[in-house]
């Protein structure tokens, strides 16, 4: 049976979203040229609280309150907001997740970490289709360590499964690293299980977060995870450049080897020791000075997000799935695109993609035409699908534009 595409559907299911009065907590699109924008995946809109928060910022705790404002609460806002994070969106309880610096460098912190929690392991495993940072950053730690690189061959749109990973974890792994949700397709790896699986083999797993964070409920300590990094400009809405976050188990704390020692993670933070001394708990991950005018996104985005919930984020998110792979089907498919992401809801993360054999022209004609996505090589379009912004109308105007300029 053909499924209902109308515009009737459209507002239907804007009106049933309880998500919807969410959308006014955004700085409105002035272009009046963008159709809809399905790129929150990669940069998530800005909230007003957040211009108004630094606006405070700015005038008060750094114009008037000046250094002051290091130790009144600046000093302790990674902590915090990690906790506030690890509660809304990570499943993690307090003490394991901070904020600090970019994904690239909390990758290269949590891996050293978990390949020197594992001294006579000489491997490290990733795959073929992970993202480029993660593939670039094992190769180049491997090449520092004097450790081999094992790859699972993983297809570049349906991923890597369970098995794959079992065939890939020997005696011989120090850590694993993956990403929870595929960038290309948006396809869900079994965190929990695949974890498990790297346990029985005595290795230690690092997940990349990032496409997963804010849009997906995540559960690390249920999991029993050991590392986990991920970004908080797409889904948390944390603006452009905002520092990145990780997690480290609390049963790993106190061997956690920290690659990067800056002054932030000492013991004693100002007491200028003359050889670095690690702080105790998940304070000794951080290095250089926290940015404090990029955390105020990360802080209002997580207050927002809590205020939402990740429930009802994660509904929304596999009913505006639903809704693209509807329009797509009844519309695009026979114009000669191909559905590239999961079909089944508890496999699919955030978005959506569909592959055209000239993706590359025809994203660039779509931006042009005020849908904003993203393309991705070789032959993918990628809707994003952020469920505090992204409403069911916008879509069909984005696919009904996408069918014309096809």
């Amino acid at each position: 049976m053909t499924a209902d595409v109308s515009a009737e559907r459209a507002g239907r299911l804007d009106a049933a979203d309880e998500l919807a009065p969410f959308r006014a907590r955004f700085v409105p699109i002035a272009d009046p040229g963008v159709v809809a924008y399905l790129d929150g995946n990669s940069l998530g809109r800005p909230l007003l609280a957040t211009a108004e928060r630094l606006q405070e910022v700015v005038a008060q705790e750094w114009g008037s309150r000046l250094i002051r404002s290091w130790d009144e609460h600046w000093l302790t806002l990674p902590g915090r907001i990690g906790d506030h994070l690890g509660r809304v969106a990570l499943g993690a309880a307090p003490g394991q997740a901070i904020v600090a610096d970019s994904t690239s460098v909390c990758l290269y912190k949590t891996i050293r970490a978990a390949v020197a929690l594992r001294p006579g392991r000489d491997e490290i495993v990733t795959d073929t289709a992970n993202f480029p940072t993660d593939r670039f950053l094992v190769e180049s730690i491997a090449a520092e360590l004097g450790l081999t690189v094992r790859w699972i061959d993983a297809d570049p749109w349906d991923g890597f499964g369970a098995e794959q990973v079992a065939e890939a974890v020997g005696e011989r792994t120090a850590a694993v690293v993956l990403s929870h949700v595929d960038y290309r397709s948006a396809a869900i790896a079994d965190l929990a299980g695949i974890t498990r699986l790297v346990h029985e083999r005595g290795a230690l797993a690092v997940w990349d977060l990032c496409h997963s964070v804010g849009s997906i409920p995540v559960e690390l300590d249920a999991a029993e995870a050991d590392f986990a990094v991920g970004c908080t400009y797409k889904f948390l809405n944390a603006g452009p450049g905002a520092p990145a976050f990780l997690y480290v188990a609390a049963r790993h704390q106190d061997a956690f080897a920290q690659p990067i020692t800056g002054w932030m993670g000492a013991a004693d933070t100002f007491g200028m020791a003359a050889h670095y001394e690690p702080a105790p708990g998940i304070r000794r991950a951080l290095s250089g000075t926290p940015p404090v005018l990029g955390m105020v996104g990360v802080q209002e985005g997580v207050a927002l997000l809590a205020e939402a919930g990740i429930t009802r984020v994660r509904a929304k998110a596999v009913a505006l799935g639903r809704w693209v792979l509807d329009l797509a089907d009844a519309w695009l498919v026979p114009l000669g695109f191909t559905i590239a992401s999961p079909r089944e809801d508890d496999r699919r993360g955030g978005h959506v993609t569909v592959r055209h054999p000239d993706a590359e022209r025809l994203s660039a004609r779509l931006i042009e035409h005020g849908v904003i996505i993203d393309f991705r090589r070789p032959d993918g379009i990628r809707l994003g699908l952020s469920p505090l912004t992204t409403g069911f109308t916008e879509v069909r105007d984005a696919m009904a534009r996408i069918r014309e300029l096809a």
